[in-house]
């Protein structure tokens, strides 16, 4: 995480609450159609893919939304880029609906696996407009 956040600042988003980080995305660039073992560790900065390595909200905040919003948000400011094309990760088979809420489609099996877990590779389209949402409490 640390990695990304020094390499590519400008694509993570945290969601702070009284000073306090609640939830926050980690993202990189990528410029291969898919997702490779290599993706986990490598920024590359000519890519048109975002590669969302992490989605996380702290447990005690769970349950009301903050992922959803949070995700939403991201998308709209990655429309914002204009080198972004699309948004691309990796997530468990039961994670899939969650994702597919938030307007990402599955593309298969993904190439990357880390020890006996296997992925769903899943992208969203990020061209078009970005929209503000009023009164989202972000």
């Amino acid at each position: 995480i640390r990695q990304f956040l020094n390499l590519c600042p400008e694509l993570s988003l945290g969601w702070f609450e009284e000073g306090r980080l609640v939830a926050f995305i980690i993202g990189s660039l990528w410029d291969q159609e898919r997702l490779s073992q290599e993706a986990l560790t490598l920024h590359k900065p000519r890519g048109t893919a975002v590669h969302i390595h992490v989605l996380a909200v702290h447990r005690t905040f769970r349950q009301q939304g903050k992922g959803s919003i949070l995700m939403w948000r991201y998308l709209q400011y990655l429309r914002c880029l204009p080198f972004a094309r699309r948004a691309l990760l990796m997530c468990e088979d039961f994670l899939v609906p969650f994702y597919q809420k938030c307007g990402f489609e599955a593309l298969g099996p993904c190439e990357v696996t880390v020890g006996e877990l296997a992925f769903v590779e899943m992208q969203h389209p990020v061209r078009g407009h970005a929209f503000m949402r009023r009164n989202s409490g972000c």
